[in-house]
């Protein structure tokens, strides 16, 4: 754990990763997951090595997982077996592990004593008729530091590393006004964008953007007359019947979810990234800071499964889980804004 620790401290600084920092710490004394065999499906970068670290701090047997279509490092893959993580294979997918860390349900046949721990929303779908139990990381408070702040901040970066620049005025198409949505327009107003977000729901948007639904009769008009499209509604092949009209339009078009969002009519070639959520062209595709809540309320969630309290079904986090996480942010953190933006839109 301390060559890895090292390792990290070479990119990072601790205030950086200041909920998994304090993990480490905690952990390393009181070695909550001492012995257990744990498989962790995070996407694998560089940043995710900081989550291992706590794993490993906290006393975890640790075996890492890619699965199959999730963006990953290969380079930071090949370095895991040096600081004794296990890579899994086919043959070790077979084993069983004592709690296992997904990311949309790509592992939920993976053998686990106590349950999982699914990174998700979409991922939900795999484990809903599920006999074990389920923790959602996705359905609380902290993941909106990740789907909102650092995905639309690396939203940007990701335009920027291509090569687009000067989006003051430009008109900007968002389909799902989730999270992900939310935190594209969110740094779309920083850039003086036009933003139209569209969502069957009426949801709660900020004043500067538009919100119409997807079966408003002025869609089409807006497909072809946006600058950039992007597409973060979680749900594989629900903008099928826009692809014809998407496809003749000279917009920009991305994906921010997992999934595949324009189904199989829209060819790979028209999508940056090849239909891969576009962030995931970066060394980083969300910050440090950003994922670091998300890391470690999945930890979190781990440590929860193996005491084996919890019934068979969907579990979302408690507030007392998340709030200890929240003032691990507030003693030695970044995000004091975010934070405060965070709590009170979700009226804590």
């Amino acid at each position: 754990m301390n060559e890895l620790l090292n390792y990290i401290s070479g990119f990072y600084s601790p205030e950086m990763y200041a909920a998994l920092n304090a993990q480490i710490h905690r952990w390393s004394i009181s070695r909550p997951l001492a012995g257990k065999r744990i498989l962790d499906a995070t996407p694998v970068f560089r940043n995710t090595m900081v989550k291992y670290t706590a794993l490993l701090a906290g006393g975890a047997d640790l075996t890492v997982a890619v699965g199959k279509d999730i963006p990953h490092d290969p380079q930071i893959i090949r370095q895991l077996p040096r600081y004794g993580i296990r890579v899994a294979d086919e043959k070790i997918l077979q084993e069983k592990f004592d709690a296992v860390a997904d990311c949309a349900g790509r592992h939920c046949r993976v053998s686990s004593r106590y349950g999982y721990a699914e990174l998700t929303r979409s991922g939900l779908e795999y484990y809903r008729e599920g006999k074990h139990p389920v923790f959602s990381v996705d359905s609380g408070i902290l993941k909106q530091f990740e789907t909102t702040f650092g995905t639309g901040e690396s939203f940007f970066r990701a335009m920027e590393q291509l090569g687009y620049r000067d989006f003051a005025g430009k008109k900007l198409l968002i389909f799902g006004g989730g999270k992900v949505g939310r935190g594209v327009a969110f740094y779309a107003l920083k850039k003086e964008m036009q933003t139209i977000i569209v969502d069957p729901q009426k949801i709660h948007i900020q004043p500067q953007f538009r919100l119409i639904s997807p079966d408003d009769p002025g869609i089409n008009a807006l497909i072809s007359g946006a600058w950039c499209i992007v597409s973060a509604t979680g749900k594989a092949g629900v903008l099928q019947k826009f692809s014809t009209r998407m496809m003749q339009s000279k917009a920009v078009i991305a994906n921010m979810g997992v999934e595949d969002e324009f189904g199989n009519d829209m060819p790979v070639s028209r999508v940056l990234n090849d239909k891969h959520p576009l962030n995931f062209i970066l060394d980083e595709p969300t910050r440090i800071n950003y994922i670091d809540p998300t890391m470690a309320l999945s930890n979190t969630a781990l440590v929860k499964l193996i005491t084996g309290e919890l019934p068979p079904g969907l579990h979302t986090p408690p507030k007392d889980m998340e709030m200890a996480i929240i003032n691990d942010l507030r003693a030695a953190g970044t995000l004091d804004l975010e934070t405060d933006i965070i709590l009170k839109d979700n009226k804590l």
